[in-house]
């Protein structure tokens, strides 16, 4: 790792994060939240209301100020930068728009050779240098008090929107391309892989501390279809970036991948709600930084139920190379006192 690099990881006042993702001892583990930055925030809704989804993304002073929300309200050890995973095929040249409650749609979507063809590896400087922006922006509203997170889609959830052209139950659609033209597919997924690791080094190179893949589709697919038309491609993106900063690999419902995933550079994996603490660390070997893993719809439970079932999960993932989360990002309709109540239990939790 270079050493301005660590000489911003260092200046970090609360580096409770980057500790864990080292694999240092620690008082308590630390705590963030996917999805923190959202829609369950009365503030946010304020900005929604006014503001629609890529404008939201696009205005640093926007995309900062959502960023910065949670942090304020209770106090997490990690921000993570408000923006979207389908900035990606934005950029590169697939039309994305994000239809209000219905979701993304693409009404474009790649079904053949010819349209694969048509997909660009954009100079990312270029398409999104408004992310660095928000970056840059975020980094001075939270003035080195604690880490920031930058992510990106894998590039097989990428492929996923981008085939389908919407959100899908089984994304069978996505499913059909891979299986007959894998040709076409592989060469989709290569050129995502490639726009996404330029994205996500410069991500680094405007200041966030560490980056995370979230392969929210990963879980579609059988172990074997796992390893060729997703994790490889994750692997590509963590090879390249271990040097630059810690990378945190997220793949929802893919307990089968987490041995083959601890052999990476990875600095810590997620873990979903369906997979007990006991066997991710026993599929990982027992040695890597974990993160998560409490079901989202946990959070409806009463705070005193939530303080309770935080500090068993805590015990059951042990204290040390563990990162408190959710096992996916936090729904709409959960109670603010309720969200603060799961941030709580963490800050309070002593062993």
């Amino acid at each position: 790792m270079n050493t301005t690099l660590l000489k911003t990881k260092k200046m970090i006042k609360n580096d409770l994060f980057l500790r864990a993702l080292k694999g240092e001892t620690v008082q308590r583990p630390p705590v963030w939240m996917m999805r923190q930055a959202g829609r369950y925030l009365p503030e946010f809704m304020a900005i929604k209301e006014k503001y629609d989804f890529f404008t939201r993304c696009r205005t640093p002073e926007l995309a900062s100020e959502i960023t910065v929300q949670p942090i304020r309200r209770f106090g997490m050890d990690a921000a993570i930068l408000f923006c979207d995973i389908l900035v990606i095929p934005q950029a590169m040249n697939i039309e994305v728009e994000m239809k209000p409650n219905f979701g993304p749609y693409l009404p474009h979507p790649v079904r053949t050779q010819k349209d694969v063809d048509h997909v660009i590896v954009p100079d990312v400087k270029e398409e999104l240098d408004y992310v660095y922006k928000a970056i840059k922006a975020t980094k001075e509203l939270l003035n080195d008090e604690i880490p920031l997170i930058g992510f990106a889609g894998s590039p097989w959830t990428i492929l996923c929107y981008c085939v389908q052209g919407q959100g899908s139950k089984n994304f069978d659609k996505a499913k059909a391309f891979c299986f007959s033209n894998p040709i076409a597919a592989h060469q989709l997924l290569q050129k995502i892989t490639d726009t996404t690791i330029a994205y996500l080094k410069e991500k680094v190179k405007a200041g966030v501390n560490a980056v995370q893949i979230f392969d929210s589709w990963g879980g579609m697919l059988s172990p074997t279809d796992y390893q060729e038309f997703s994790w490889q491609y994750i692997n590509q993106i963590i090879e390249a970036l271990k040097d630059d900063a810690p990378v945190i690999a997220f793949g929802k419902g893919c307990w089968f991948a987490l041995g083959e995933m601890a052999k990476s550079n990875a600095s810590a994996l997620g873990v979903d709600w369906t997979c007990s603490a006991r066997n991710a660390r026993y599929l990982t070997g027992g040695n890597i930084t974990l993160q998560g893993n409490f079901d989202p719809s946990r959070l409806l439970s009463p705070p005193s139920e939530i303080k309770k079932m935080v500090h068993q999960m805590i015990d059951a993932f042990g204290k040390d190379k563990y990162i408190v989360n959710l096992g996916h990002g936090i729904l709409p309709n959960i109670p603010v006192d309720h969200a603060k109540a799961f941030i709580d239990a963490v800050k309070s939790y002593s062993n």
